[in-house]
């Protein structure tokens, strides 16, 4: 197991534009004390470019948890694009498909494989604006295609959003696709468990979700947002971490990005959380995991 030194948790927005106040950074220091938030480099919120060159330059052995899903469902189908021949057979594959398809496209922004007239059809776009493919033929369900992932994450009391639909306040799917154009840029130079596998030492990237840690932290009820410093620390400690100093209202990606960081520290020792039973290799060389799934 590798030895971690710090735990660093993304709250990702896959929001158009240069910056983002959409992406909170916290981090948590294996030695103990309260999770930080990490400033951006300019007041007006991060750039994704900027969380990439964070990513290519951690300290010790960090583990990142990244708030987006690392890929698309592929095992329902035997495909992510079922139907259509430049349907990629793998996780980087896809990774790589969606970062060229949206090479014009600035700060990481997806819209060019949206806009794409073959990758247009497995998406729902908007009210009224759904591709003839975004679900499968006989689908018993409107919600979308799942990854074997989100099924284990629905088992444990969550309720993910496939990354397929496009459209809601808890839609994912734009976030997930502007992180796999960083994913993309990753490739060699940071592990991306479980597409790479755990490496014996120094930094890995996992998929995270807010949620899952936040049911570890005691929130109950259907919402999982935070949203003030009392209640903040109150699901701290019940992840013994120390509290953060605040008092009243706090936004709900710093929460995320704070609570997130001191769950995995709480959390990563547990071998089971690395060997999930139905992580096998064709579904983390395709779908990949969500850290905490099992």
């Amino acid at each position: 197991m590798t030895r971690f030194t710090h735990f660093l948790a993304v709250d990702w927005s896959g929001a158009r534009g240069a910056r983002q106040k959409g992406i909170a950074v916290a981090v948590a220091l294996a030695e103990g004390g309260a999770p930080v938030l990490v400033a951006p480099p300019d007041p007006r919120g991060w750039a994704r470019a900027e969380v990439l060159a964070l990513l290519l330059d951690l300290p010790g052995a960090t583990l990142v948890g990244l708030d987006l899903g690392l890929s698309l469902p592929f095992h329902d189908a035997g495909a992510f694009f079922p139907g259509w021949d430049a349907s990629p057979p793998d996780a980087r594959g896809l990774w790589a498909l969606i970062d060229r398809l949206c090479a014009a496209d600035p700060h990481l922004e997806a819209g060019g494989l949206l806009a794409h007239p073959e990758a247009a059809r497995y998406f729902r776009h908007g009210a009224g604006a759904e591709g003839d493919r975004f679900l499968l033929p006989g689908a018993a369900s409107r919600e979308g295609r799942f990854r074997i992932a989100e099924a284990a994450q629905r088992a444990q009391g969550v309720r993910p959003v496939s990354n397929f639909n496009l459209v809601g306040a808890a839609q994912v799917g734009k976030s997930s696709l502007t992180g796999m154009r960083m994913l993309h840029r990753l490739a060699g130079r940071v592990p991306v468990w479980p597409v790479d596998p755990l490496p014996p030492e120094g930094s890995v990237v996992t998929e995270i979700y807010t949620s899952m840690a936040a049911r570890l932290g005691g929130v109950t009820g259907a919402a999982t947002k935070i949203r003030t410093f009392e209640a903040l620390n109150d699901a701290l400690d019940a992840l013994g971490s120390p509290p953060v100093a605040g008092s009243g209202a706090i936004g709900d990606h710093a929460s995320d990005a704070l609570l997130t960081a001191a769950w995995l520290r709480r959390v990563h020792g547990n071998r089971d959380l690395w060997h999930p039973p139905a992580l096998t290799p064709a579904v983390a060389r395709t779908e990949g995991w969500t850290f905490g799934a099992l």
